[in-house]
């Protein structure tokens, strides 16, 4: 275990297995001290991260990162718990709530499930942010909308360590996206360095208190989010510094984190710390790691480049903001679901779900549906 130094940030990061994964989150939430950063006497978001509907290893969050978090946060009083679901143009927020197996864990720790683009659940309104804005300002004119539910609420992000086609890497920063804005939110792929960072400007303004949980356990290599090569790795993070920790996951698979946009932008905007050497790395000993991670080239990298950052960007408004947006999100669907999914992914799903310790643990949960005592708060006489 490494030593403190007073005044850094702090990340836990623990090796894991899985007959022991479940208490070894608890203990790294312990390590990162994410009682000083949630608010005991506010309501607290948990925002999973669904990345693809399918059970695609690395790509979503874990059920056992999900329960054990739950189990965590209620046995140390955190009883207002909410989950906040969200949809994208190849996601489907219902599918893959169920096919990742958290149905069952939200129902046996009684907690209650919104979605943000209901209008029945969760209401939007104009957000003036106190910081200057990098991008979102330019890119919203007509004024930011954020959902009022996230007003005064701590927030708890579960990502999973993978890369990402867009930004390198993706984790904890990344996982405000989806929940705070709206699906209009591609507007904003040109500059979703930036957006990121006045994310999390908002995210530090309207929250009570912010934390992260990450799952590495299977993590994920090449042009992701979707599209990846799982790998074991056995390794979980905690902190309530969601630059730090999205510095050492970026670290962890081989990349230098203040080479990526997000991480130097937020860092020099003070907005946490994105220079690993200005980071307490709690828990296990993790200095001789660096996975050569890659984020590769794929079709869909390429037409994602023509559309947000070469020379046919002119077209972006021609095309986002009309109906022509929906052929694009059509290719994209058809692309993830019904052309990568049943010729390749799901193939390499199955192999993982019947080979890899992580996929058997995923099978568990398929079969007995939560490994956890119910933490359902006592209702009152």
């Amino acid at each position: 275990m490494t030593a403190e130094t007073p005044g850094k940030p702090k990340v836990a990061v623990l090796f894991t297995r899985p007959e022991t994964v479940l208490q070894d989150y608890e203990r790294l939430m312990e390590l990162a001290e994410y009682r000083r950063y949630l608010d005991p006497s506010a309501a607290t978001i948990l925002k999973d991260n669904i990345s693809w509907h399918f059970p695609f290893p690395a790509a979503n969050t874990t059920p056992w990162q999900l329960e054990a978090s739950i189990s965590a946060l209620r046995h140390a009083g955190y009883d207002d718990l909410t989950c906040v679901q969200n949809k994208t143009v190849v996601t489907d927020a219902f599918k893959g709530q169920d096919l990742n197996h958290y149905v069952p864990i939200f129902k046996h720790h009684d907690v209650p499930v919104k979605f943000n683009f209901r209008e029945d659940e969760m209401t939007w309104s104009d957000y003036r942010p106190k910081r200057p804005m990098l991008a979102l300002d330019k890119i919203y004119p007509g004024g930011i909308r954020i959902p009022d539910f996230f007003h005064g609420k701590n927030i708890l992000h579960l990502p999973t360590v993978k890369c990402h086609i867009y930004t390198t890497t993706t984790g904890a920063m990344k996982n405000a996206f989806g929940g705070l804005l709206n699906v209009n939110r591609h507007y904003t792929h040109s500059h979703i360095h930036e957006t990121l960072v006045d994310l999390l400007a908002i995210q530090q303004e309207i929250h009570a208190g912010i934390f992260a949980v990450m799952d590495g356990t299977t993590a994920g290599n090449g042009t992701g989010p979707r599209i990846m090569q799982p790998v074991e790795k056995n390794v979980i993070l905690g902190s309530g510094d969601q630059v730090a920790i999205d510095a050492v996951a970026a670290k962890l698979m081989g990349f230098d984190p203040m080479s990526i946009d997000y991480i130097r932008i937020a860092h020099e905007q003070g907005l946490g710390v994105g220079d690993t050497r200005q980071i307490d790395v709690v828990g296990d000993d993790i200095a001789n790691e660096s996975w050569g991670f890659h984020v590769g080239s794929s079709l869909h990298k390429f037409v994602a480049w023509l559309a947000w950052y070469g020379p046919t960007r002119v077209f972006q408004k021609a095309v986002l903001h009309t109906p022509l947006v929906h052929v694009a999100n059509f290719w994209s669907e058809a692309y993830h679901d019904y052309l990568h999914w049943p010729l390749k992914e799901r193939k390499i799903y199955e192999r993982w779900l019947a080979k890899s310790q992580w996929g058997r643990l995923f099978a568990r949960y398929a079969e007995e549906e939560t490994l956890l005592p119910s933490t359902a708060p006592v209702a009152s006489a």
